[in-house]
């Protein structure tokens, strides 16, 4: 019997092509469903009986999921976060559970500092009225002397604060582990507690993961904790922000705007508030797709997938 791989990551699947020996040298059969964004519990309790192993996009692998895949052995996490994935179950059953950590770092960062950058200067707004055949003056903000908080001090985190201190800004994080504090504070970030971070950024970035301890830590709470007119980066995971808490905080003008590139339902619905505020910068869970990173993590991906998957 052969062993089959189900590739649900959309760029993974983009990828599949470099690594057609890699995967035929060990007879592996794929599996390559369309993927609009990411595959549905009901689509994975149909397919996961018969699948041996998986590259893993956004898909909610949960209890379910896992309890119904008997021939399982390894779970690839295209990328970092693994909130996806219900961990527990996968230990339990002894599934194997792997991410490529340390890839996107850059890419993120890059990203990071254009919603930044564009929130200073409202480029999105001048693109705007250009288009639509006025010639729109924005009077912007110099990031120079600002405060850039993080929250997050991980590698995407750092690198952020590296680009912001290039830009004149003050950096201040947080991060519960002291090895990536003391990291951030080597390379000049003030490392302290969140509401002091809340409290003195003029922008926040969001960079950390999604775990039970992050979802909905930036609540209507930490919100009033923020300074008036600060703006918020998102670049880590739609959860980790209320988003109808935001929502008013930036109605009231507390809040002056915000970048978003994650939502806590993706693609972000049609009904959404932050559809109707033009102060928000709207992305589509992007940061990371830079064509090099996505040829390192695929690369990183399969490796961890061959590594792990028992021999027929």
């Amino acid at each position: 019997m052969s062993r089959r791989v189900l590739v649900s990551c959309v760029q993974m699947q983009g990828e599949l092509h470099r690594f057609e020996q890699d995967f035929a040298a060990r007879g592996i059969e794929l599996v390559v469903p369309e993927v609009h964004q990411q595959l549905s519990e009901e689509e994975l309790l149909e397919i996961m009986p018969e699948i041996d192993g998986v590259i893993v996009g956004d898909d909610k692998f949960t209890a379910a999921v896992l309890e119904s895949s008997p021939r399982l052995h390894i779970l690839s996490k295209w990328g970092v976060g693994t909130d996806c994935i219900d961990l527990e179950a996968a230990a339990r059953l002894g599934i194997t559970v792997t991410n490529t950590p340390g890839v996107f770092a850059d890419d993120v960062a890059n990203v990071a500092t254009c919603y930044i950058l564009m929130l200073a200067r409202g480029l999105h707004r001048v693109d705007a009225a250009v288009r639509a055949g006025t010639w729109l003056k924005v009077e912007g903000e110099s990031l120079r002397g600002k405060v850039l908080g993080v929250v997050g001090l991980g590698s995407i985190g750092r690198a952020l604060a590296e680009r912001a201190r290039a830009l004149g800004m003050e950096v201040t994080g947080c991060d519960p582990a002291a090895q990536a504090r003391a990291a951030a504070e080597a390379a000049g970030v003030r490392a302290t507690a969140l509401d002091d971070v809340l409290a003195t950024a003029d922008y926040l970035a969001l960079c950390c993961p999604l775990t039970p301890q992050t979802h909905h830590l930036i609540d209507a709470r930490a919100l009033a904790v923020m300074k008036p007119g600060a703006k918020l980066v998102n670049v880590a995971r739609g959860p980790i922000v209320d988003e109808p808490a935001l929502a008013d905080a930036l109605r009231t003008g507390h809040l002056a705007g915000a970048g978003l590139d994650v939502f806590e339902t993706e693609p972000l619905p049609a009904g959404s508030p932050l559809r109707e505020l033009p102060q928000v910068i709207l992305g589509a869970h992007n940061g990371s797709n830079a064509r090099e990173a996505v040829e390192r993590t695929s690369r990183l991906a399969v490796e961890n997938l061959l590594a792990h998957l028992d021999p027929a």
